[in-house]
């Protein structure tokens, strides 16, 4: 069983037991959570599919770990002109372990 979710403008697909890091979700350490919207379910029984989202669907998941990804390094550069700009970027990530995956 799996299901596509949406949480931070992005999608992922998963399953229960899988970790997955998330765009950053207000949450602390072992607290639970429900991961964004439900867009399908996949079961034995077959797909089922939302237009958009999958009515009674749900997934829970457990916080495991707040941090930062690796970092980006941004350069900007105009030649013959003395332009140079050198910043870089940490994105924040929430890692989740899914608990269950609800359908009613």
């Amino acid at each position: 069983m799996y299901a596509v979710i949406e949480t931070g403008g992005k999608q992922y697909r998963v399953e229960v037991g899988q970790t997955v890091d998330v765009e950053r979700i207000a949450a602390e350490i072992g607290d639970k959570v429900e991961l964004g919207r439900v867009l399908m379910v996949s079961t034995e029984e077959g797909i089922r599919v939302g237009d958009p989202v999958v009515t009674g669907a749900r997934v829970m998941g457990n916080v495991v770990h707040q941090g930062r990804g690796k970092k980006l390094i941004v350069f900007r550069y105009k030649p013959k002109t003395r332009y140079r700009k050198k910043t870089g970027h940490r994105q924040s990530f929430t890692r989740v372990a899914v608990d269950s995956i609800a359908l009613e």
